[in-house]
């Protein structure tokens, strides 16, 4: 079945809907959620699957873009959870979605704040993470191995980083993904080309073990979606359906900075924050030039907002912390965006960085699945988990979990493409977006970050993108920073219209 998803598929599909029966209904529709879909869709079984906005409009966009291999974790003592997240980070390097996922060195710079008997710590860590890397099978040339590199070479991969007091650095390596909304969009898409009915705008008003009922967010219109089985992926919002899940959301704020901000950085940072143990600020170069820097851990209280806001504190915390080891400190007004995202934790005492990053399953009397927890690199064994258990409890006919060797759409062999902007965000599919320059020329207009005009059309027909949000928020990161948005606007709105 094809894969495109459009305006014109989603209104057939939603018609279809409301008069069937589907074997499961997966709502939400991050990563976990269109995992879920695709789950369940490539072992035979009728999937609908809804979300109350976009494709990865929550938490699964708002990551550090990072597939890593739990060695924080194991520094806790949580071998299970990162066991699974090396292994999960082994899948999509290997098998997946190698188009999307490839490998990133960082740096932890040795200042004068980290001591030697620190370095040699947080060595023996990066060398059990590399055992991680052995027992999940993963091949050095897709993930190399720790190293520790003069004060020279340090340099020469983060020219910004001060050179007064440098001894050196440990140079490490992790997966890190090319865009994380991209990721689910390519979840979504592969989803349907197993015949999953992926439905976004549609909201979920009530929930019950046999199906929701559903608002039209595009009509107003309510409908009912019967189901054999019920999975809630909704993450962070989960209480909404179901307020006796016991959630304790933390945020995760992140800083963009333009590209040239940090000039000659080729390799990501670990900076360790002052007082705390295993936790450090993450500085990740984009491909698109681009900066994140981030990220905190803190509570939230009170209602979920849909799109969580980056307080002034925390921009102010994370800035600190980076030109700690920065040689010209960056100024506020450097900062070009910022972001937050909230995670779904299960309840626990003490603080949120501190608690589990273990998922888990609940099931309510009436028999919804729901699953929270978890962390982005692990979205597929939580999927694969929570079919497992929908399966179960309804005596469904399906098979084992397939999608540890399902290559998602746009895949390509590991490595190919390397340098090839398109190749690199579109894998396979990249010549059917620059065929789409051919047919007009215009399309190859480049916008901020080097997005095309083509790209947000190809966006339109076969990504499922219904407005200028989608287009500039989610299928790019053009929205990012404000300034940028802007530029774009009309030729996102021309895209809708092409």
């Amino acid at each position: 079945m094809n894969s495109s998803l459009n305006a014109a598929r989603r209104s057939r599909e939603l018609a279809e809907a409301a008069d069937l029966v589907v074997d499961v209904l997966v709502v939400g529709l991050g990563a976990t959620g269109a995992g879920a879909a695709l789950d369940a869709a490539s072992r035979g079984l009728s999937v609908a699957a809804i979300d109350a906005h976009d494709l990865a409009f929550g938490t699964s966009r708002w990551s550090s873009k990072m597939i890593h291999g739990g060695l924080r974790y194991l520094a806790k003592g949580q071998v299970g959870v990162a066991h699974e997240s090396a292994v999960e980070r082994g899948v999509l390097l290997r098998h997946t979605a190698p188009h999307l996922v490839r490998a990133q060195p960082y740096l932890l710079p040795l200042t004068p704040a980290v001591s030697g008997g620190q370095a040699a710590t947080m060595m023996a860590g990066y060398r059990l993470g590399d055992g991680l890397r052995m027992a999940a099978r993963t091949p050095r040339r897709l993930l190399p191995g720790p190293s520790r590199i003069s004060a020279g070479r340090a340099r020469s991969l983060a020219a910004p980083l001060s050179p007064h007091g440098l001894r050196g650095a440990l140079l490490s390596w992790d997966g890190r993904l090319a865009d994380d909304a991209r990721l689910v969009v390519a979840l979504a898409r592969t989803a349907a080309s197993h015949g999953a009915r992926i439905l976004t705008r549609c909201r979920a008003l009530e929930l019950t073990g046999g199906g929701a009922r559903v608002r039209d967010e595009l009509t107003g219109g309510t409908f009912t979606i019967r189901a054999r089985a019920v999975v809630n992926a909704t993450g962070v919002w989960a209480a909404q359906l179901d307020p006796a899940i016991p959630l304790r959301p933390s945020r995760g704020t992140h800083l963009v900075l333009r590209p040239q901000t940090l000039p000659g950085l080729r390799a990501g940072l670990h900076v360790p924050i002052p007082g705390e143990s295993n936790r450090f600020v993450l500085v990740l170069p984009q491909p698109d030039g681009r900066v994140y820097v981030g990220l905190t851990d803190e509570p939230v209280r009170g209602p979920v907002p849909d799109v969580p806001q980056a307080p002034e504190e925390d921009v102010t915390f994370l800035l600190g912390v980076l030109n700690s080891v920065l040689e010209v400190a960056l100024r506020r007004e450097e900062v070009a965006g910022t972001y937050a995202g909230l995670r779904p934790l299960l309840g626990g005492e003490g603080r949120t960085a501190d608690l589990s990053r273990r998922h888990a399953l609940l099931t309510s009397p009436d028999g919804v699945v729901t699953v929270v927890g978890g962390k982005l690199t692990t979205y597929r064994r939580m999927a694969q988990d929570a079919v497992d258990r929908a399966v179960s409890l309804r005596g469904l006919a399906a098979g084992p979990s397939r999608t540890a060797r399902l290559p998602l759409a746009g895949f390509t062999a590991a490595g190919a493409g390397a340098g090839d902007r398109l190749a690199e965000r579109y894998g396979s599919e990249a010549a059917a977006v620059r065929a789409l320059t051919a047919e007009d020329p215009a399309l190859a207009e480049p916008l901020p970050t080097g997005i095309t005009r083509a790209e947000l059309v190809w966006a339109v027909r076969h990504e499922g993108a219904l407005d200028v949000d989608d287009l500039l928020d989610r299928r790019t990161r053009i929205g990012l920073v404000p300034g940028d948005r802007a530029a774009a606007l009309p030729a996102a709105r021309a895209a809708l219209a092409y």
